[in-house]
């Protein structure tokens, strides 16, 4: 079909400048767009109806990730010798 009516998956590297071109890109399909990448993202990896917990062990291993950073201040060497 027409470049401009193809999904972003099915346009060629090649293609891509044209086909960013010939989109229009208004606040409303934006907001659309990332709507339903989060649906995407809850639907593959938080709503699973198979499989183990892949999700949630990635959101909370994030979440180590986030506090270690914030935290990593009071973590010093300082503070840490204290406790040997």
């Amino acid at each position: 079909g027409p470049l401009a009516q193809r999904r972003l998956m099915d346009v060629r590297l090649g293609e891509l400048h044209v086909w960013v071109c010939s989109q229009h890109f208004s606040p409303q399909r934006l907001l659309a767009a990332a709507h339903r990448a989060w649906s995407s993202y809850c639907a593959r990896y938080i709503h699973v109806k198979q499989g183990g917990p892949a999700g949630i062990s990635m959101l909370l291993a994030g979440y180590c990730l986030l506090s270690y950073g914030w935290n990593y201040q009071h973590l010093s060497k300082p503070s840490l010798a204290l406790l040997f």
